[in-house]
């Protein structure tokens, strides 16, 4: 029961932490998700209430550790005790963790909600009977204010937009929230929220929504805009008040909106200009933005450095059925452009993408392999990230390949695996779910190696190099650093991935992967 008298409550939002190692966990260290900072800060403006957010993945000031992983929940309930505690279900191999937390939280009467992209309307009444009293479906900057409200009583539960809950066994859901249009009358993000956490790379936005449409993935619906200023400002905030230098523009794709976009840059590189400081920026955008050249220059001029671009693949027949708009042909010349404006590039792939029924097309998985490696090399691509497909909760792939009764089910894999890393369901013809596996590993263990250790160490010699370069620094300073920073990348890929399959040779998902594939034929 909620105790009404008191002066002030608080309001904890908890991060997961990822249910094992994997690619995304060194890099979990040094940031954060945007979602829960922008709900908590909305949350914080509240007359009786205490807010804070708990990331797992980011515990470097003194976080308090569970022995089985992520924060002792069981220490922070007895030093600050929460009244309400939400959950950040934006991905769902953390989905597990997230109801395991809960019910420690819901034993003790706390009451607890869960938002994020993996509630959808299939797993709504999963959540519900898993410790969680409400959820949130979409945005929930709004509506977490009116369901605070609602819990200290100033408002009926039910007059609650965008929202579900359980009232005597039955599931109600609310009317559906609008998406939120006018962000600029939002609170900055505040980070001083998310306590025990060590910040270095920050994320920000500007737009929300996308476009595109692609098959596989969770974002959709028209982009919706914040002004150019109000991302200036969420910038110049957390420099001045955090001394924040590399941020991560988080929008689904950078340049959808391509005149303000560049006024944006415009005003962020005069900035740059009036307090002497030069900022790392980091973008997420589509392949051919390269054709648009002021578009790129004024990026450049702005601090952008890397652009981290979904190539997904180098088969055409995969592109059509992700219902991408390029062909293979004009990755490789696109990609040269962007390099020649100075870009770091990060290329995002997914290997085995599941072509439509009626498509003819079969290729081995030896012969995938070699042609992700060949277009990785003749691309000359700074990183990579590859990854198998995820039938996501909510994608148009996920209905089309539980129409085709190829999804491995839920109760034989667990939702732990929909992380990119592990086959969920049964492959194209001829590959086979390890084949699929193994190919990312010999695509990523061909990019990411030991002896990259070696010429880390080669580079820092040549640095002297430079005094050839005293007519225009700047170019020979990234002539030298890039090398520099690849080879210590995909030498910290290399224990990244070495860290990962010692971790998957202890776990269990061969026998579950069997097990699935066994009750999917019968």
């Amino acid at each position: 029961m909620f105790d009404l008298s008191k002066k002030r409550y608080r309001f904890r939002i908890v991060i997961p932490v990822y249910p094992a190692f994997n690619i995304y966990s060194a890099i979990a260290k040094r940031t954060t998700a945007l979602g829960p900072v922008c709900v908590a800060s909305v949350a914080n403006e509240m007359e009786r209430w205490d807010v804070e957010v708990i990331d797992e993945n980011n515990l470097r000031r003194y976080g308090p550790r569970s022995d089985s992983g992520g924060a002792d929940h069981e220490f922070l309930q007895r030093l600050r005790p929460a009244d309400v505690v939400g959950f950040y279900g934006g991905l769902t191999s953390t989905i597990p963790r997230l109801y395991r937390v809960a019910r420690f939280y819901k034993d003790k009467g706390v009451i607890t909600i869960a938002g994020g992209q993996h509630f959808v309307e299939d797993n709504i009444a999963e959540a519900l009977l898993s410790s969680i009293d409400y959820v949130v479906i979409g945005e929930g900057e709004e509506t977490i204010k009116e369901l605070l409200w609602a819990i200290e009583g100033k408002r009926d539960v039910s007059e609650v937009k965008g929202i579900a809950y359980l009232k005597n066994g039955e599931i109600i859901s609310t009317p559906k929230r609008e998406p939120l249009t006018d962000f600029d009358r939002l609170p900055l993000p505040d980070f001083s929220l998310v306590r025990y956490a060590k910040i270095k790379l920050y994320p920000v936005e500007r737009i929300r929504g996308c476009g595109m449409d692609c098959e596989f993935c969770t974002v959709k619906g028209k982009p919706r805009y914040t002004s150019p200023e109000r991302l200036l400002e969420r910038i110049s905030f957390l420099l001045e008040t955090k001394d924040a230098r590399h941020f991560f523009i988080v929008d689904d794709l950078f340049g959808q909106q391509r005149d303000e976009t560049i006024r944006f840059c415009n005003i962020l590189r005069d900035y740059q200009k009036s307090i002497g400081r030069r900022l790392d920026i980091t973008v997420q955008m589509r392949l051919d933005k390269a054709k648009d050249p002021e578009l790129l220059s004024a990026m450049r001029q702005a601090g952008i450095n890397t652009v981290a671009i979904g190539f997904e693949s180098p088969i055409e027949e995969e592109l059509k059925a992700m219902n991408k708009r390029i062909k293979p042909e004009d990755i490789l010349s696109l990609t040269k452009i962007f390099h020649k404006f100075g870009f770091l590039v990060h290329g995002m792939f997914i290997f085995g993408y599941p072509l439509k029924e009626g498509v003819k097309f079969k290729m081995l998985a030896k012969e995938r392999v070699k042609h992700f490696k060949n277009f990785i090399r003749k691309a000359k691509i700074d990183t990579i990230q590859v990854l198998l497909p995820v039938p996501l909760p909510g994608t148009r792939l996920r209905y089309r390949l539980a129409m085709q009764n190829r999804i491995y089910l839920i109760q034989d894999v667990g939702w732990e695996y929909y992380d990119g890393n592990f086959p969920l369901f049964e492959p194209d013809e001829p590959m086979s779910a390890e084949d699929m596996q193994a190919s990312v590993r010999k695509i990523m263990g061909k990019f990411y190696q030991f002896k990259y250790m070696f010429m880390i160490g080669l580079n820092i010699f040549s640095f002297s190099t430079l005094i050839f370069f005293l007519h225009n620094i700047r170019l020979g300073w990234r002539r030298w650093y890039r090398p520099w920073r690849n080879y210590l990348i995909r030498f910290g890929g290399w224990i990244i991935m070495r860290e990962w399959t010692l971790e998957f040779k202890k776990g269990k998902f061969s026998r579950k992967l069997q097990k699935a594939k066994g009750h999917l034929k019968k």
